[in-house]
């Protein structure tokens, strides 16, 4: 018994170790992020790019499809809308699960950004979306250059989110797992389920 109790120590020794250098990172590349000099003379893009994230491009290209598509882009609107919920839903329980205050509630922003929505960090909901839409894309349409803009919009999304110092980089790698994991599980048995 005292060798099962000291193995688990050591191993919860060893998680807080790593969790404490991963933490660690997080804040050097949060710092690297927001105050590297190539980033900040774009800087105009990234707060587009965090207001996009908000959904207006997304919300656009689905009106889009919906006015101008035929009944498979409707269809693929229907099940990105059900996927999206889900996506959104988890997120919103995982921010609250891990309760990971933002960079701006510990003192790390940049003057005059501070703008966070809500407290909890982890995961980035603007990632979660825009990575589970860019799955989606790809799998709905998968010609190249259609992933290759997606992806690159998901990107600088995600990207915003650290250099405007809303998020740390694992927030934004943690949301982009999330959204893709779930719109890569869900998408094929919704599309299944809706002819």
């Amino acid at each position: 018994m005292t060798g099962i109790r000291s193995a688990a120590g050591f191993l919860v020794g060893l998680l807080d170790r790593l969790g404490e250098r991963v933490l660690a990172w997080d804040e050097l590349a949060l710092d690297w992020v927001s105050e590297n000099p190539f980033l900040r003379r774009l800087d105009g893009i990234w707060v587009l790019a965090t207001y996009l994230g908000d959904g207006y491009i997304w919300g656009l290209l689905a009106l889009y499809l919906i006015l101008f598509g035929g009944p498979l882009d409707h269809r693929n609107i229907l099940v990105s809308l059900a996927v999206l919920m889900v996506e959104i839903t988890v997120l919103r329980l995982f921010k609250v699960f891990f309760a990971r205050p933002r960079p701006i509630l510990l003192g790390r922003v940049q003057p005059g950004r501070a703008v966070a929505l809500d407290v909890h960090a982890f995961p980035s909901g603007h990632a979660t979306v825009a990575f589970g839409i860019a799955y989606l894309i790809a799998f709905f349409y998968p010609a190249w250059p259609n992933v290759l803009l997606a992806y690159l919009v998901a990107g600088a999304i995600g990207l915003s989110r650290v250099y405007l110092r809303e998020h740390f980089p694992m927030d934004v790698i943690g949301g982009a797992a999330l959204g893709t994991l779930i719109s890569s599980l869900l998408a094929p048995i919704l599309c299944a389920l809706i002819h």
